[in-house]
């Protein structure tokens, strides 16, 4: 079905972008603008940058930029439809649709199907649960032995698979679901080889696992038999939806408790995690018996900077997860750690104690990450001088990792009391792992190619060539160390190169249409007159090399002829994406000026709107420079070519009236002509 325009633009209007993106990172508050680390890439020091006022965010790291409906999208990685419902769902506007045809249908986005299916299952699970005499019997019990409420099951969606083994396939089959989508949805096990094709979860509790919008994406389920020959827990396997990795069980229900308690808590069980919830400590969410994965602390990065880990008392398992604390430490987050009594876990001891002690246990008992892990290891290594010395060098190297000067120093100043050694020493152990880790990724990085004339032109915006003569001269051997220092934390399309020559004045002349078109150019000299009016009379009919810039110039030539003055929000909510795209940077605005210089300082800023006439005038005539320098090359390139003499002579005529341009150009603009 497609949605209807009018409905696209009331949810359109309702999704505030700050609210929506506010879902997923912890946005601050810095000028006009609300900043946040690119959810999109890792990175340490904000570059993500929402407007409010204007309805759009974009990454000055990454250069992903876009509406809220475009966020959805790239987050959530679904198609324009999907998003429209996903964000009609939230703000609770009823969708009217008109039906698709064939050829719509047959081109449904497979993710959306498998996220559908997905939801199918959910629904049969805790239906099972509530509903069937099996489900009440066996699965709800359980749940209700756990201490759940029914108030928490429900919240969480938690349900029961029937020890059957097709029970689930047959119903979605019936219902009409493709059994692809089953398959691919980790759903169903076909062997086509033997004809059979049965349910992955049988006679299970259901724990369904959602994405951080609340979309259910896989599923966990545990075992209620003694079957040796069974594993305790099953998860769904990968899919295009799900990645183990990337995502923490209870996210959904705990972005908004860890935002607002700026900590996160994080246990290793599903139950846990449920647990602590219904006690009302709602900031928590678990890895699911997984390593802790650099996806996980970055997800968990959108909403806080400070971790505590809640481990239960086993000795092993501590020590097998502290390796995870390293990586929390090299993204620059606060890390503390917790260990409950012997026996217990975060689930057990909160049923235990209730929720006030509990948290009064975890404010008494946590400890940063080096406290943690030398009280930890020194019980191990007693008095032996090998085992200290492996042990300090251990706590050097993950102090090492932090980013932060100022806390390393802090933790050097801990350990060295900690340890009862020189602080210099622990500086100097450090500073020879820091220039070991440099030379091994210098090592890697020489090893990379250099990066051919072909692949820097796939970089470059449309219409812009790159030749040989471009190309910097130099050997692998004069790149400096630094330059390998930081390396690309995920996947990144690289922002588009800045544009030359005559491309750049046709950006800033784009860039004064997109950003002022509507506006009075000159509202003294000549009220009522638009920038968009004065460009486009000045430029007459010259013609814009670069594609994206071409079409903005003929939109707005277009809508000038029918008598409309388009403006920003025009073309930041255009339906061609790559101009909305264009817009968008054009229009995002990385700094902005302070306040405070005016009323502190009582320093006077201009804006470019008290100055447009000035800057479109300089634009125009630096437009015109680079257009008629470039027709003077044409002209003698064609001079030298030719050996007709009338033609030599017309060439000539037009070679003395573009130096004659040239000559008034740069009078205007003070400029020296060289030639």
């Amino acid at each position: 079905m497609r949605i209807d325009t009018e409905t696209i633009e009331r949810i359109k209007q309702s999704a505030q972008i700050a609210e929506v993106i506010g879902d997923y990172v912890s946005l601050k508050k810095k000028g006009a603008n609300l900043w946040a680390c690119c959810p999109f890439h890792g990175e340490k020091s904000p570059s993500f940058s929402v407007s409010p006022a204007k309805g759009i965010y974009k990454c000055f790291g990454c250069g992903k930029a876009g509406d809220s409906v475009r966020f959805i999208m790239d987050i959530e990685g679904l198609g324009y439809g999907e998003a429209l419902r996903h964000l009609a769902k939230k703000y609770g506007i009823a969708i009217n649709e008109s039906p698709l045809t064939d050829e719509q249908l047959q081109a449904q986005n497979t993710r959306e199907s498998l996220y559908i299916a997905l939801n199918y299952a959910k629904n049969y699970y805790q239906n099972t649960l509530l509903n069937h005499d099996e489900g009440q019997s066996i699965g709800y019990p359980y749940f209700k032995e756990r201490g759940f409420s029914d108030k928490t099951i429900k919240a969480f969606e938690l349900g029961y698979s029937l020890d059957n083994w097709d029970a689930f396939t047959k119903t979605a089959l019936q219902q009409g679901y493709n059994i692809d989508i089953l398959e691919k949805a980790g759903l169903t096990i076909r062997k086509p080889e033997e004809q059979k094709q049965f349910d992955r979860f049988r006679n299970r509790v259901i724990f369904p696992i959602h994405n951080v919008s609340g979309k259910t994406i896989a599923f966990g389920a545990r075992i209620l038999k003694n079957d040796k020959n069974q594993p305790k827990y099953l998860n769904s396997p990968e899919t295009e939806v799900y990645h183990k990795s990337a995502i923490l069980y209870g996210i959904f229900q705990a972005k908004n408790a860890i935002r607002n308690k700026d900590v996160c808590y994080l246990v290793e069980g599903y139950t846990d995690v449920i647990s602590l919830h219904q006690a009302g400590i709602e900031n928590v969410v678990a890895s699911s018996g997984t390593s802790l994965t650099l996806e996980q602390i970055r997800l968990i990065a959108r909403f806080t900077q400070n971790i505590t880990v809640l481990y239960d008392g086993d000795p092993a398992g501590i020590k097998a997860s502290l390796r995870g604390m390293d990586m929390i430490l090299e993204e620059g987050l606060n890390v503390k750690l917790v260990v409950f009594p012997q026996g217990e876990d975060p689930d057990s001891y909160v049923r235990s104690i209730g929720t006030e002690a509990f948290i009064t246990y975890i404010e008494q008992n946590a400890s940063d990450f080096i406290t943690f892990k030398a009280t930890l290891s020194l019980q191990e290594a007693g008095n032996d001088p090998f085992k200290r010395a492996a042990l300090i060098k251990d706590m050097v190297e993950s102090i090492s990792k932090i980013p932060d000067g100022i806390k390393r120093s802090v933790f050097f100043k801990k350990t060295a009391s900690l340890m009862q050694i020189d602080e210099n020493v622990l500086i100097a152990e450090s500073n020879k792992i820091t220039l070991e880790n440099l030379k091994q990724k210098d090592k890697e990085a020489k090893r990379q190619p250099l990066p051919t004339a072909t692949q820097l032109q796939q970089d470059l915006p449309a219409g812009v060539s790159l030749s040989v003569e471009d190309l910097p001269s130099f050997s692998e051997d004069d790149l400096p160390t630094e330059a390998y220092i930081t390396t690309p934390q995920a996947p990144v399309t690289p922002p588009p190169a800045p544009p030359i020559g005559t491309a750049l004045h046709e950006l800033e002349c784009v860039r004064l249409l997109v950003n002022h078109g509507a506006k009075d150019a000159d509202p003294h000299a000549a009220p009522g007159v638009s920038l968009m009016q004065y460009i486009l009379s000045e430029i007459n009919e010259m013609n814009f090399k670069t594609p994206v810039y071409q079409e903005i110039l003929t939109i707005c030539r277009q809508k000038f002829l029918e008598g409309v003055v388009v403006d920003t929000h025009y073309f930041i909510n255009h339906p061609i994406p790559e101009i909305q795209q264009e817009a968008i940077h054009l229009v995002a605005e990385k700094y902005s000026v302070s306040e405070l210089w005016l009323s502190k300082h009582e320093i006077i800023v201009p804006t470019e709107t008290e100055k447009l006439h000035q800057m479109a005038y300089t634009n125009i005539l630096r437009l015109k420079k680079a257009f008629n320098d470039e027709h003077i090359k044409t002209l003698m390139t064609q001079l030298s070519s030719s050996k007709n003499a009338d033609e030599q002579t017309q060439i000539l005529l037009a070679l003395m009236e573009a130096k004659n341009l040239e000559k008034q150009i740069a009078k205007e603009l003070g400029t020296v002509v060289a030639r």
